[in-house]
C-alpha cells in the first residue's frame, strides 16, 4: 500500500436535481460526466506524484446524448464544446482511470464510486469493472485525524483545503480534479503533521 487514489465526480444535473435527489420527471439520470483523481504517496515526505482528468460524453439510458445544459456548464465550468472534443466513452474513461491506479484503492469525499459505477454503468449497460472493495469514504479519514463531526458533516470537498487554511492554489469548486486535490491536500498536510497514520489507508477498503 505505498499509493492512494484520491478521486471526486461531476454529474449531469439540472438546477434542483440534487434536492430532489435526481427524481423530478425532467431530471437525467446522474450519470457521471467528469472524473478527478489525484494519485497520493503514503511513504516519505507523502508526496502527490500525479493527476488525471476524464471527461466522459454522457448518455442516457437509450444511448442518446444528453445535452450539456447551462446550469451545468455555470456549475462546473465544463462545456459542451469540451465534452465534443475530449469527452470518451465511460467505458474506455473507466479503463484510464483503471491504468492511473495500479492497483491502489480509492477514496472519494463521500461515496462518489456509486454514481459512477452503479448508475452509470449500469445506464450504460456495461460491468463496473472495479469491485466495491476498491472504495472506501475520505470523511474516514479525516475523523481519524481529529475533524469535529460537526465540522465534518457540514464541510465540502471543494472547502476542505479552506477550512484547514490551505489556499495557496486556486482551486475551482466542482471541477472534479480540483476537488479531488482539495481532499489530497488535506491528506498529505494531515500526514507530514502527523495527525493522520498512513495505516488509516487500509481501511475497510483492503
Amino acid at each position: 500500500m505505498k499509493t492512494a487514489i484520491i478521486f471526486d465526480c461531476e454529474f449531469v444535473t439540472l438546477a434542483d436535481s440534487p434536492r430532489r435527489f435526481w427524481c423530478g420527471p425532467q431530471d437525467p439520470d446522474p450519470v457521471v460526466v467528469q472524473i478527478g483523481a489525484v494519485k497520493l504517496g503514503l511513504e516519505a515526505d507523502f508526496p502527490i506524484l500525479d493527476g488525471i482528468n476524464l471527461l466522459i460524453k454522457p448518455k442516457d439510458r437509450h444511448g442518446n446524448d444528453y445535452e450539456i445544459n447551462p446550469f451545468f456548464t455555470s456549475f462546473t465550468g465544463i462545456t459542451k464544446e469540451a465534452i465534443a472534443d475530449k469527452g470518451e466513452d465511460l467505458g474506455k474513461a473507466l479503463q484510464a482511470l483503471d491504468e492511473f491506479a495500479e492497483n491502489a484503492n480509492f477514496w472519494s469525499w463521500g461515496k462518489d464510486e456509486f454514481n459512477m459505477m452503479a448508475i452509470s454503468c449500469y445506464v450504460a449497460n456495461i460491468a463496473p469493472p472495479f469491485p466495491a472493495t476498491r472504495f472506501d469514504n475520505a470523511c474516514k479519514l479525516l475523523l481519524a485525524a481529529g475533524m469535529p463531526p460537526e465540522d465534518l458533516n457540514k464541510t465540502r470537498s471543494n472547502g476542505l483545503a479552506a477550512y484547514y487554511g490551505l489556499n495557496d492554489e486556486e482551486l475551482r469548486a466542482h471541477d472534479a480534479l480540483d476537488d479531488a486535490r482539495s481532499i489530497a491536500f488535506v491528506l498529505q498536510h494531515l500526514l507530514k503533521i502527523g495527525d493522520l497514520d498512513a495505516r488509516a489507508f487500509k481501511g475497510s477498503a483492503n
